[in-house]
């Protein structure tokens, strides 16, 4: 009765026979804390009822139909008569995702008891005591190595504390085994988590999705092994690296992998060697300030893990001026879909994105709809978009290959112009839409999408649960104060596998964001509760986020240069989730630098990696007292 499931193991290989072959074995325990969405805007909700007994909600939600599905339930009406309708949430990074839920039933509720419209808005605190959080973990790892650091087995058990109910938690513990060897190829693998019942609020979604819990926790490994046999870390993480052909302890094999590419190309764009000489330099002439780097590959998998989910559907209608407007299943919340669905529209129709109009996602006009996670919203209503699009495009141009007297092989639109070959012909878009409507063309249409290829049984916990995985490598750079314990992030250098990106801006705005959201979570962001569950850091005096002081100094991010994935939204791989790993590189380039300055310091993983906890990390085991003087003076 203390666990929310039953607990899952994945296994590869025998890691039990193998560990006896190892040259060099190490173990260890891993911690990691919980963290607050502190999305802009606190849950929200406002529900009225309409004149012919149905129920409209206007939520904000990631996932409006698990809203009109929970509504209906509760109020025992059948899903049709309730209509949920997002317009923005202003933030979620998973904390709306399921958790809103309950939020929009309360005004649905109500307002059908009433008769009267209900709205809901939580104060901050509220929504910090009473929403779950990034699930904390706490972790035990053992890690066997060959003489030539090759990562022979390796095994995990990772205690996943869930809170008092199940919420997302399953889902987010079999992300974590998912994604237990992060970018690396180890032949034997047994990993097994556990979800364990607290007296917490149920945690919930949190951008990563137990992904980071994982990687986490294998990087740990990697540290504690390279400190004792006397390496850098980032000779054994470049001697294990996942390569096409390799097979994933769930099964999947590796295809397309970046992993060798990003590394090898942020080590030429960005010097390594001549960064680590220059920190080397900086460390010999200071005393009391020390420099760390480290080295963060991310290898994360897009697809929802539950198989059902990935589908989507969009609607498109064609005015007869010749504006269009679109609809998905996907939660425009600061990721920038809505951009990218216009460019979909846009292209598809050849025509100016000042003519589409991207509508609110309403569980009336696209019903059925998997929430908008993990990373996977803008592929999956992307591809749907298409879908739409293209049934009417086809009919456009068969009308206008008739008009023309061509054939429909010639056909194109292009800048708004109907073309026949290489020839603009006199029909413009307009022209086209009021033709084709003349002769009776249906100008709206219907897409639908579902993920090929993907599949994961969870009888034998194989299989192949994604479509592709997202890469990328990040150099991190850090300063410790050795006086005080405080650090600044000095530099973040990333190549990043965008794929073929189709929005640069967007898709570098997630970068940014994901890297100091993953900061914040392994240096500041400390949850704090009292013996009968109840958070005690339940505003931003109390619960420290990063701020632009936090933030690196300098922050590089390069495209590595594919030919993006098929199954990616016009070959433009998801990046909503995966940058936030690169985060971790701020917590090992801070442990790198206490070991600069106190050569005996014996790594404990324990994040956040406050102030505090490196003051104390600083002066743990020090054999040589520093004279005051000496580091006053640097």
């Amino acid at each position: 009765d203390k666990l929310i499931i039953p607990p899952r193991t994945f296994k590869l290989g025998n890691a039990k026979e193998a560990f006896d072959d190892c040259d060099h074995v190490f173990s260890g325990r891993v911690d990691t804390n919980g963290q607050e969405h502190i999305y802009i805007e606190t849950q929200g909700a406002y529900g009225y009822p309409m004149e012919n007994g149905s129920l409209r909600i206007a939520s904000s939600t990631q996932g409006p139909t698990a809203v009109q599905k929970t509504a209906a339930k509760v109020l025992g009406m059948p899903m049709h008569k309730i209509e949920v309708d997002v317009t923005r949430l202003g933030g979620g990074f998973g904390g709306k995702e399921d958790q809103a839920t309950a939020w929009g039933v309360l005004v649905g509720l109500g307002a059908m008891v009433t008769g009267r419209p209900v709205r809901l808005v939580l104060h901050r605190m509220d929504d910090m005591r009473m929403t779950g959080k990034r699930h904390p973990y706490s972790s035990d790892f053992k890690i066997g190595l060959s003489s030539d650091l090759k990562i022979k087995a390796y095994s995990a058990t990772f205690h996943q504390n869930a809170g008092a109910a199940a919420d997302l938690s399953p889902a987010v513990m079999e992300r974590t085994l998912f994604h237990a060897t992060n970018a690396y190829f180890v032949p034997n693998v047994s990993v097994t988590a556990y979800s364990c019942k607290t007296n917490l609020p149920p945690n919930t979604a949190f951008r990563g999705f137990g992904g980071p819990q994982g990687m986490f926790v294998i990087e740990s490994a990697i540290r504690l092994a390279a400190f004792r046999l006397g390496v850098k870390p980032r000779q054994i993480q470049e001697t294990n690296l996942i390569k096409d052909g390799d097979e994933f302890c769930y099964g999947q094999i590796a295809d397309r992998s970046q992993s060798i590419s990003s590394w090898k190309s942020s080590f030429e764009k960005y010097k390594i060697e001549v960064l680590e000489n220059e920190i080397k330099n900086f460390n010999e002439s200071n005393t009391r300030f020390k420099k760390g780097l480290a080295v963060m590959p991310v290898c994360f998998g897009i697809s929802f893990t539950n198989t059902p989910m990935n589908n989507a559907r969009a609607l498109v209608h064609v005015y007869l001026d010749g504006s269009v407007g679109i609809s998905t299943g996907g939660v425009e919340m600061g990721q920038g879909l809505n951009t990218k669905m216009v460019q979909v529209a846009a292209q598809e129709f050849g025509i100016s994105a000042d003519r589409i109009k991207i509508e609110s996602t309403n569980t009336t006009r696209v019903a059925n709809t998997s929430p908008s996670a993990a990373s996977a919203t803008a592929d999956l209503n992307g591809k749907a978009l298409e879908d739409a699009c293209g049934q009417i495009r086809s009919r456009l141009f068969e009308n206008a290959a008739k008009h023309l007297k061509s054939d429909l092989e010639g056909i194109s639109i292009k800048n708004e112009w109907v073309y026949v070959g290489p020839h603009k012909s006199e029909l413009d878009w307009t022209n086209l839409i009021q033709k084709a409507n003349l002769d009776r063309v249906n100008l709206s249409a219907k897409g639908h999408y579902a993920t090929p290829e993907i599949h994961f049984d969870k009888t034998k916990e194989k299989g192949h649960p994604f479509a592709y995985h997202t890469f990328g490598n990040s150099i991190t750079i850090a300063t410790v104060d050795c006086l005080r314990g405080i650090y600044t992030i000095d530099a973040v250098k990333i190549v990043h596998d965008f794929g073929k990106t189709m929005n640069s801006p967007v898709d570098y705005g997630q970068v940014e964001g994901g890297l100091v959201q993953g900061i914040g979570w392994m240096t500041m962001e400390e949850l704090l509760y009292n013996e009968k569950g109840r958070l005690l850091s339940n505003a931003l005096s109390t619960y420290k986020i990063p701020d632009i002081y936090a933030a690196p100094k300098v922050l590089e991010i390069a495209e590595l240069e594919t030919e993006g994935h098929p199954l990616a939204i016009r070959k433009s791989k998801a990046v909503g989730e995966p940058p936030l790993m690169y985060g971790m590189g701020a917590y090992f380039a801070i442990q790198q630098a206490i070991r600069a300055f106190n050569s005996n310091y014996e790594a404990q993983f324990d994040a956040p990696l406050t102030p505090e906890k490196v003051l104390m990390a600083l002066y743990s085991n020090l054999k040589k007292v520093v004279p005051e003087a000496s580091i006053n003076a640097r």
